[in-house]
């Protein structure tokens, strides 16, 4: 089950707001309700789940309370949590590296990737280091802990929520009309993202890209690629919008997770306002303990190298993931070794440029079936099929619709609005361009927009249009 699901907008959710305002066990009604929504699409996985959720209350209420051995349990924790990530998605990539080297022979029965395993994993590592560094107190009562890793408004694609960012909402919350209100309308903004913008030009992308790219010739290699970098964005940036926004209504607190990402004037830049919630979590408990950049150059290149490394197979266990996390890396040492100074003396807008022109490229990656697939589709981009190519009349792939959602979402995206970044509280997503207006004219603004862009979300969704998640892959 989806957020832009007909099943999730017109029966689970307003069922479960329902009772969620109705009956005072709060806590108990969203661990239900949360179980219930993973239920709907992996059953086998909720004892999973819940096992993941007793394993990090256990050790980190042990971690709280010994007095000696509380690195060991730290790290017993952690290896727990690895150990469950890596049965469950890298188990099989690296079986296929020791085939394909000679150390063993045949391959692994196939294994089911259980959904939101990325997130809820590094929500329990978070958790137990937070408590071992006594930043927070460990939560005593399993029900609200395992509320915490289940609820479903982050739990298949974040953002990745730490348990110190809303324990005390945990604890006691309150839910006024300013606040639902803000709720709904950030959902409707996410729905709009993902239903109008990444929905519309997905078809677009999917086509392009399922061609072989022998057949391809440059504009409409870059215009698949052009389609995938807006999807990728309204899509995950859409569904961690309307996360936020079903959080608010049920009075958490969801960390921001995008601020225009595509606005970045360096790749620097584009990490701090890409993922946030994943980008921060490398930085604050991988990047910081290694040392950061405090160890001198040389340790600095080799832990961005590392994290990015980490980043990338973190995605996807995939060679097309691990240099996609590479290639970040790299961007990123060659801005610390002059780049950045570089790009501080040219105009924003070339900036900006040169940062879409290394995104898009690693995108290619990001999407390609294999690496022969990218490297294929690159050359198609970069006209190096030696006159092979022929035109491909790819307007019969994507269509006007798809190309109007392509000019508004890159409008939407790229374009650098003076005071647009957002506090790190995220409450800059309520604030209107006219937010000096006065305020019955822009409540009634918003209103109105809210209320178009709900009707035309479900107007799409009724007239069944296509609707992928791409982040279900993770």
């Amino acid at each position: 089950m989806v957020f832009s699901s007909a099943v999730f907008l017109f029966y689970f959710f307003p069922c479960f707001l329902l009772l969620y305002y109705v009956l005072p066990w709060k806590n108990a009604v969203l661990l239900i309700g949360s179980l219930l929504f993973y239920a709907w699409g992996e059953p086998r996985f909720v004892p999973l789940l819940m096992l993941s959720a007793f394993l990090n209350y256990s050790v980190g209420y042990l971690i709280a309370r010994a007095r000696a051995q509380r690195k060991a349990l730290l790290v017993l924790g952690i290896g727990l949590n690895l150990a469950m990530l890596g049965y469950y998605k890298y188990l099989g990539f690296f079986a296929g590296i020791l085939n394909a080297v000679g150390l063993r022979d045949g391959a692994l029965p196939a294994i089911v990737l259980p959904l939101g395993i990325s997130f809820f994993v590094f929500q329990g590592i978070s958790y137990l280091i937070d408590v071992y560094r006594r930043d927070i107190a460990a939560q005593s009562s399993f029900l609200r802990f395992a509320m915490y890793k289940a609820m479903f408004p982050q739990l298949i694609a974040g953002p990745i929520v730490r348990y110190s960012q809303i324990a005390h909402e945990v604890e006691r919350r309150t839910i006024g009309n300013a606040r639902l209100w803000l709720g709904f309308r950030l959902f409707v903004l996410g729905l709009a993202q993902k239903v109008l913008i990444a929905n519309t030009v997905a078809l677009g992308a999917d086509r392009i890209f399922a061609i072989d790219p022998a057949q391809l010739d440059a504009a409409g290699a870059w215009l698949g690629i052009a389609c995938y970098t807006i999807q990728i964005l309204f899509d995950f940036g859409g569904y961690s919008l309307m996360a936020i926004g079903i959080g608010h209504m049920l009075g958490f607190s969801y960390p921001p997770n995008f601020n225009r990402p595509y606005s970045a004037a360096s790749i620097t830049d584009f990490w701090r306002r890409w993922h946030i919630s994943l980008s921060s979590w490398f930085r604050d408990y991988l990047y910081i303990p290694l040392g950061g950049n405090r160890a001198g150059p040389a340790r600095t290149y080799f832990n961005l190298a590392l994290v990015f490394f980490l980043c990338g197979l973190w995605h996807g266990a995939a060679w097309t993931f691990v240099i996609w996390g590479l290639w970040h890396g790299a961007l990123l040492v060659l801005e610390r070794l002059g780049g950045a100074a570089l790009l501080a003396r040219l105009p924003g807008i070339a900036g900006q440029a040169w940062t879409m022109l290394c995104v898009m490229i690693g995108w290619v990656f990001f999407r390609a079936d294999d690496v022969p697939h990218a490297l294929k589709y690159l050359g198609a981009m970069f006209g190096g099929h030696d006159g092979q190519a022929y035109l491909h009349p790819w307007r019969m792939d994507v269509g006007t619709s798809a190309l109007l959602a392509l000019a508004v979402g890159s409008l939407l995206a790229c374009w650098r609005r003076p005071g647009a970044d957002l506090p790190k509280d995220g409450a800059a997503h309520a604030r209107a361009p006219g937010a000096r207006l006065p305020a019955a004219l822009l409540q009634g603004g918003q209103a109105a927009l809210t209320a178009s862009l709900a009707l035309l979300c479900v107007a799409s969704l009724a007239a069944g249009t296509y609707n992928p998640f791409i982040y279900f892959r993770f």
